[in-house]
């Protein structure tokens, strides 16, 4: 699997005829390639090309007289192979932008449905055009509504991009759109999980915390965020900010389980058994029930079932903004401004 795209840094001198030779000859030979111009001037300071190959793939090329960078969904020539790779915060902001402006052009054009969510084309662009991933990232967001049931697609994105237009994510970019994966194998469980974390990253902020993805503990785990609280929240006194742990139920309609507690209580364990078992306590669970349809929700806020671990939030939310939910435990979080609380 193709990891999100990322640019390549040559330190190497590069002319007209040594990128026809070795980058966009061996480009055509292998795919069959047009060189052109691109869509926006080169960075200052930079010349600048464009190759489009027969498949579909691209790639963006920016060199002067003592750097050069590379930026392609396509197969590397081999000139570029001891090359080192760079997210787009990692080199000069310049190339960056230049290289992004390319692709969300591209993106207008391919995908023109996602024109008016600037934010989330921005975000996942690297995996909006990673080499594998590129058509099953753009179908997850097109055909299943980022997950959500019962709703649209364009009800489930503006919920998303009202929440990363925040900012909250933008410093962890790279690793929470990675984790939508970059497979050309479509796994719409794996990628609704995946927007869980999003989800709760949404509640924690609304809620006054900022988030810190990916922290890893002394069992060589990670779990999904620590929640630390901003200036002027009170909702947390245990001197050490929560870690917190996602985990999101399929719907009995999509597994052996019955009925939705049933679904519930197997997902949880599952977690609790595993990561969190070894981790040896602390952490809150958050249990994502927005892919229940209102029926199967419904069933659940009513009996509000344990989860094998506590301290724990379940929850729904919908698009609209709307979250509602049941603790078990004592969450050293203040999540009052953020869910409506479901008493049993």
């Amino acid at each position: 699997m193709a990891s999100p795209l990322r640019f390549r840094r040559s330190q190497e001198r590069w002319d007209d005829d040594r990128i026809i030779e070795e980058l966009y000859s061996h480009l055509d030979s292998n795919l069959g390639a047009r060189s052109l111009t691109p869509h926006y001037a080169a960075p200052n300071g930079f010349e600048a090309r464009r190759f489009e190959m027969n498949n579909g793939d691209m790639a963006l090329f920016a060199w002067n007289d003592d750097t050069a960078y590379w930026l392609g969904n396509t197969e590397t020539p081999p000139a570029l192979w001891r090359t080192s790779k760079y997210t787009f915060d990692e080199i000069p902001y310049r190339i960056a932008r230049w290289g992004q402006r390319e692709l969300l052009a591209d993106l207008t054009v391919e995908s023109p449905w996602l024109a008016k969510y600037d934010y989330i084309s921005w975000f996942f662009l690297p995996v909006f055009f990673s080499k594998d991933g590129r058509e099953t990232s753009r179908a997850f967001f097109r055909k299943y509504a980022v997950g959500f049931p019962d709703a649209t697609r364009d009800e489930a994105l503006s919920f998303y991009e009202r929440f990363l237009r925040t900012g909250a994510l933008d410093d962890y970019r790279y690793t929470m759109a990675s984790k939508l994966g970059t497979s050309q194998y479509f796994d719409k469980n794996r990628m609704s999980a995946t927007m869980s974390e999003f989800t709760v990253a949404k509640l924690l902020t609304d809620a006054g915390y900022d988030v810190v993805p990916e922290i890893e503990v002394t069992t060589g785990h990670s779990l999904d965020f620590r929640a630390e609280p901003k200036h002027g929240n009170s909702g947390h006194e245990h001197g050490q900010s929560p870690l917190v742990e996602v985990t999101r139920p399929q719907p009995p309609t999509q597994r052996a389980a019955s009925t939705p507690v049933a679904a519930l209580r197997e997902t949880a364990e599952t977690k609790t058994s595993g990561q969190l078992n070894e981790h040896g306590g602390g952490a809150v669970l958050f249990v994502d029930c927005s892919g229940f349809r209102d029926d199967e929700w419904s069933a659940i806020i009513g009996e509000q079932p344990d989860v094998r671990h506590r301290p724990a939030v379940v929850f729904r939310a919908r698009p609209d903004g709307h979250v509602e939910g049941y603790q078990k435990g004592s969450p050293p979080l203040h999540l009052d401004g953020a869910i409506r609380w479901q008493t049993g």
